[in-house]
């Protein structure tokens, strides 16, 4: 028969270990969590380059399109609203309104063959392409730390430890739906 304090030193072995076990649970989400702040600042950054090429692509878009008021007022409007995006959430749906945005001046720009030869407009656009690019692969990297993420917090048992600390799943960055549909080619 075992003693009481035989049952004590189990009891205190069972105790430590659920201890430790919390603890490397809350330390494994926080460093999770770390990693998708991390995932976002790097989006954040091409997001922020993005912003900042866009006023020279109006202005020497301006000068060839100045009638096409409209869609310029538009990427402008949806670049101060990115810009000016607070949440994450609120931030992944300015940008999306923002690609939208300049998907759409990209279309005009196929109306005129002498903006599309004009240098400073070429190299522009091939600026803003590589920006495109470097997001695309930043957002990958953001919606696979995301999904680590959220795979953790809502598995069961972490989802004891993410709940007793209030660890909430982190949201996608998703493209726009525009871009999920296939360009229509006509000749």
């Amino acid at each position: 028969m075992l003693t009481s304090s035989l049952w004590l030193v189990i009891v205190l072995i069972l105790a430590a270990i659920v201890v430790l076990w919390l603890i490397a649970s809350y330390n494994r989400l926080v460093r999770l969590r770390n990693e998708v702040k991390n995932a976002w600042s790097q989006i954040d950054v091409q997001l922020k380059r993005r912003h900042d090429l866009i006023p020279n692509l109006v202005e020497t878009v301006k000068g060839y399109a100045a009638h096409e008021k409209s869609t310029l007022d538009a990427v402008v409007t949806a670049r101060s609203r990115a810009l000016g995006a607070g949440s994450v959430e609120e931030r992944i749906r300015a940008e999306r309104d923002l690609s939208g945005a300049l998907g759409r001046l990209m279309l005009l720009v196929e109306q005129y063959p002498e903006l599309k030869a004009n240098t400073n407009f070429l190299a522009l656009q091939e600026e803003l392409s590589s920006t495109e690019n470097r997001i695309s692969f930043a957002r990958q990297y953001y919606n696979d730390s995301v999904m680590h993420y959220n795979t953790t917090v809502e598995s069961f048992p972490q989802n004891f430890v993410a709940n007793l600390f209030s660890f909430k799943p982190a949201a996608f960055f998703e493209a726009e739906e525009p871009a999920r549909e296939a360009p229509q080619v006509k000749f």
